[in-house]
């Protein structure tokens, strides 16, 4: 059984620190480490343009539709069981990366890979949320939590790029063997086993969740080719929406749901989820389509244009460090505020380039804001998310935190690239065709953030009120 909360040497909890810093930096590295790899990867496995989305795809659609599920799992059959379970099978299917011979190889190994993440990622966010007190000492391990979120996407680029260019694309996920042996073994060794609670397995909950975010999504990107009055397209869509409103359905029914809606309860909590949903949405196009800028039109190698995201990554890195004294200073909720409103001028910003806009002006300052806002807002977005969550329902709060996070990231990246397709003009071809395009796709980003900054200031900003915040009763 796990010890009281917060107890244990200073030195222990360090360790138990770093270990699940380390199984979630893995995990966010395998989002963005391909970014930079994807045209390499598009030429040697013959990807189609509209195909290549569903690298990242497959991969955030298991891993965000089955985090719930997985979250549920920590809860019934103990947090560091399923934390080794989910990290032996990312590990195994990092390897079948690694050696894919096709495209359908690829996407079906990416997909056997988030759900690993999805038995893995839950796990991480309540094991913290367990073994660290709520107040200084919790929000001080949720801001290295973020900065390894926000950060750590700037490294898998970066990586990504360098070994691209030098070695090979699949080496960033061959290392992803010795890391995580390491890590299985040193879960086993120091992070204790939370208490199992009794409990059943919400499958429909669980398949109608996945199934419905799958399906959207494919009818999103499909439209991108086949348009929106394509019967399959239509299909697609109606199917996602009549699956995702049984979902809900299902879970205000269910005896033990994976998504309990009283999760929702509190305007705080609803208004970090939605605002995360369409944070991602607007940066995870921003790392795919400005990778596509970055080498299709300044005519990057991988290596030069991973490198060209430093910008972001240094700000992100340092902002994050900082935010536990700005909470101190400014309060979560108008620390998040400014942080998104910093973002969102970068991405206006950045959503101007052409073809011959310059690197130095048009991209890497906007990227400085952009990377400063990022570090500042996912820890403010993470405290929100699960604060005032009782124990018994932490696997399921972290788990909607990391569910609006990828789901997010898959909606967004689904959307801009129709937004993508549909920017083309008779009059534009090669370089000044592709900067136009991914213009567009940046500027359907900005509209994004400018979405999450309105629900962060009428849901969490406005509202907020100086007073203790009580737990959530799970009998109601």
């Amino acid at each position: 059984m796990q010890a009281a909360l917060g107890t244990g040497a200073p030195s222990q909890r360090a360790t138990v620190l770093a270990i699940i810093l380390a199984s979630y930096l893995m995990i966010v590295l395998d989002i963005s480490i391909v970014i930079t790899g994807l045209p390499k990867i598009q030429q040697e496995l013959d990807f189609s343009p509209t195909g290549l989305s569903w690298v990242q795809n497959a991969y955030t659609l298991s891993f965000g539709g089955l985090l719930l599920l997985g979250a549920r799992a920590g809860d019934i059959l103990g947090r560091r069981r399923m934390f080794v379970v989910g990290l032996a099978l990312f590990t195994a299917a990092s390897l079948a990366i690694g050696v894919a011979q096709s495209a359908a190889w690829l996407i079906g190994a990416r997909a056997v890979q988030g759900v690993g993440a999805a038995i893995l990622a839950p796990s991480t966010l309540a094991l913290l949320s367990t073994n660290f007190r709520e107040g200084p000492e919790r929000t001080r391990a949720l801001a290295y939590y973020a900065a390894v979120a926000g950060v750590g996407a700037s490294i898998g680029l970066v990586l990504g790029g360098i070994l691209a260019d030098l070695i090979s694309w699949r080496v960033g996920f061959f290392i992803n063997l010795p890391i995580g042996i390491v890590l299985a073994l040193g879960a086993q060794r120091y992070l204790t086993e939370t208490e199992r609670r009794p409990g059943r397995f919400d499958i429909a909950g669980a398949v109608s969740s996945t199934l419905g975010m799958t399906v959207l999504v494919y009818g999103i990107v499909r439209s991108a080719t086949a348009g929106w009055s394509d019967r399959f397209t239509i299909a697609a869509l109606t199917a996602g929406v009549v699956l995702l409103a049984f979902f809900v359905l299902n879970e205000s029914r269910a005896r033990q749901p994976i998504m309990p809606l009283r999760l929702f309860a509190r305007r705080e909590r609803g208004g970090a989820y939605a605002a995360r949903i369409l944070y991602l949405g607007g940066m995870m196009g921003f790392w795919f389509f400005t990778t596509q800028y970055l080498q299709g039109v300044l005519g990057y190698s991988p290596m030069e244009a991973g490198l060209a995201f430093l910008p972001t990554t240094l700000p992100n890195f340092a902002a994050a460090l900082a935010v536990p004294k700005l909470t101190q200073r400014f309060g979560n909720a108008r620390l998040l505020a400014a942080a998104l409103a910093l973002t969102l001028i970068g991405m206006a910003w950045l959503s101007q380039v052409s073809a011959d806009t310059p690197y130095l002006t048009g991209v890497a300052l906007p990227m400085i804001l952009i990377g400063i806002g990022q570090g500042g807002v996912l820890g403010p977005l993470t405290v929100a998310g699960v604060s005032g969550v009782a124990a018994e329902d932490a696997g399921a709060a972290s788990g909607l935190v990391n569910v609006a996070h990828q789901l997010g990231g898959s909606l967004g990246l689904g959307v801009r690239v129709v937004v993508f397709a549909a920017a083309g003009s008779g009059t534009l071809e090669g370089r000044e065709l592709l900067a136009h395009r991914v213009a567009g796709a940046l500027t359907a980003g900005a509209a994004m953030l400018a979405l999450a900054l309105v629900v962060v200031v009428a849901l969490i900003v406005l509202p907020r009120k100086p007073v203790e915040i009580a737990p959530i009763d799970p009998a109601r």
